[in-house]
């Protein structure tokens, strides 16, 4: 038991809206876990709220852990530990792994949130078996990641940031500034703000999703704007990776079939006619980016 015990790590997936956090083994299983509100003007902060976070779980959990993995999204230079960007945490060149270790007395890995969350999937999630896989989380933002042959596709920086992909010409105003990004008309937030926009009506995207079901005209267009541009977006990635199977993640999969449905019919539309792609649920749930987190945690203490 002990040497379970020695083996814990804890993931932390710092969200736009949330914080979400895990104490795991090796093998996956979560002793404690916890959420909390992601605080307002973070940065800085970000070190003290580690260590709260690492003392609750072990609390909890009754173990210490031996290493720390935190994921963020945005801009992540994973070598340096460096935040380069976020545009829902507003931080830049943010020295993540020095913050977070001056508050914490175990390693520190530092991760991009879609990519961790993806490796997840795949050692212990919905990608199981499948080494070409397109994981595209749906929430406060949107970002993907690629696996190829089994490893995770890096290039730039700018690496699977398809929330900021012009698809509407002076579209919605994004976060990063520029109007008509994928992420100010398909994120979880965005379909919320738009409905409400067109409605006068308070509410966010798990109603809208809802109201489609119910045949709200307004709904159903905001709702079919967001899955058309995705799949403008995700199909070239399709078509050019040789993506076997499209997971979808984040907040907005909750909504099931009425957002699953029309994704597998607009990809196959203009893919041709062919199913290249299966597109399938997550199956981490809220928790894939922690447990990514803890993934990489994990590999840190391994080398």
């Amino acid at each position: 038991m002990s040497a379970v015990v020695q083996d814990m790590v804890v993931g932390i997936d710092v969200g736009g809206t949330r914080i979400k956090a895990v104490l795991a083994t090796p093998e996956g299983s979560v002793a404690a876990d916890t959420v909390r509100p992601t605080p307002p003007r973070l940065g800085e902060r970000l070190g003290t709220v580690t260590a709260d976070i690492v003392a609750e779980l072990t609390a909890a959990g009754a173990g210490a852990p031996v290493a720390v993995g935190v994921v963020v999204p945005g801009l992540v230079d994973d070598e340096a530990g460096i935040g380069v960007w976020s545009a829902n945490l507003g931080w830049r060149d943010l020295d993540l792994r020095g913050v977070i270790g001056a508050h914490v007395d175990v390693p520190v890995a530092v991760g991009h949130d879609v990519r961790s969350g993806l490796l997840a999937e795949h050692r212990l999630g919905a990608a199981r078996g499948c080494d070409n896989v397109l994981f595209v989380p749906l929430g406060t933002g949107i970002a993907c990641a690629v696996l190829a042959r089994g490893r995770p596709v890096t290039g730039s920086l700018w690496t699977g940031e398809i929330g900021h992909v012009n698809v509407i010409p002076d579209g919605p105003l994004c976060g990063c500034g520029r109007r008509g990004c994928l992420e100010a008309v398909a994120s979880a937030g965005a379909i919320g703000r738009r409905w409400s926009a067109a409605t006068g009506l308070a509410g966010d995207a798990e109603q809208v999703a809802a109201r489609v079901r119910a045949g709200d005209p307004a709904a159903i267009r905001v709702w079919d704007e967001a899955v058309e541009a995705l799949t403008l977006v995700v199909a070239p990635v399709v078509a050019a990776v040789g993506v076997e199977l499209v997971l979808v993640g984040g907040g907005l999969v909750r909504a099931g079939a009425t957002l699953l449905d029309p994704l597998r019919a607009g990809l196959t539309r203009r893919l041709g006619g062919r199913d290249l792609a299966r597109v399938a649920p997550a199956a981490l749930g809220d928790r894939a980016g922690a447990l990514g987190a803890a993934t990489i945690a994990l590999e840190l203490v391994a080398r």
